[in-house]
């Protein structure tokens, strides 16, 4: 995906997570955050918003703590939410491809990076909004999904920081059904170490629609299908929170 289609999903599932959260009430529990109310969900999400827009306006090179959120709840939080939702899509569209700027996963650019990580955050968390209201979800597209999968196999899970670790070698495989995406997750006592393609054995494979698999391992919804040996599923579940 291009740089342009990830913000046209970053403006549309901002759009979704206002509407969401406006109709569910700040007030209301969030299903797939259960330590959440919309409050705290619409406070995050504007609050990384504005801390994404900030290293692309100010080129921060360095890592910079969240910004502080305004005591504001009820229909005020939600419109502060927005402006923070387009002051970030405002400036990701106005900035030179070659700003320079601090990013943590590898990326073509900096505004690659940050466009791209913040449309995925947003979704994720369009969705969280979307279970608090209730009724039916807004789709997420196949290909957009396949892309949250390899961000968060290939990028966030190669870090240092993810717990996603085994005693001994072991490899889990995931794929999409209608996208033709596989994945090959080497798990150790280090960082896993994830390829695109089948390379080798598998000892467990994750599998289903890009969609269902997207919202799965983000820890959004059930896995789908697994086979062989689930105690790798298992693990995954709970041990891949970011």
């Amino acid at each position: 995906m291009e740089t342009a289609e990830f913000l046209h999903a970053l403006e549309t599932e901002g759009q979704l997570l206002a509407a969401a959260a406006e109709e569910a009430g700040t007030d209301a529990k969030v299903p797939t955050c259960p330590e959440w109310q919309v409050r705290d969900l619409v406070r995050h999400t504007g609050a990384v918003h504005r801390w994404a827009a900030s290293y692309v306006t100010e080129r921060y090179t360095e890592r910079r703590p969240l910004g502080d959120v305004p005591d504001l709840d009820g229909a005020e939080l939600v419109a502060w939410y927005r402006d923070s939702h387009r002051h970030l899509v405002d400036t990701l569209a106005g900035a030179s491809p070659d700003v320079e700027c601090w990013a943590f996963l590898p990326a073509p650019s900096p505004l690659a990076f940050w466009t791209r990580r913040q449309a995925h955050e947003t979704a994720v968390h369009r969705i969280d909004a979307e279970s608090a209201r209730g009724g039916d979800a807004t789709a997420v597209a196949p290909d957009f999904a396949t892309d949250g999968i390899d961000e968060l196999l290939r990028g966030f899970h190669a870090r240092s920081r993810s717990r996603v670790r085994t005693p001994e070698p072991r490899v889990l495989r995931v794929r999409t059904d209608d996208t033709d995406a596989v994945w090959t997750v080497r798990l150790s006592s280090e960082p896993p170490v994830t390829t695109r393609g089948a390379s080798g054995d598998a000892e467990c494979e994750l599998s289903g629609p890009a969609e269902q698999l997207y919202l799965a391992l983000w820890n959004r919804a059930p896995l789908p299908h697994v086979t062989g040996d689930r105690a790798l599923a298992t693990l995954w579940r709970e041990a891949s929170g970011v």
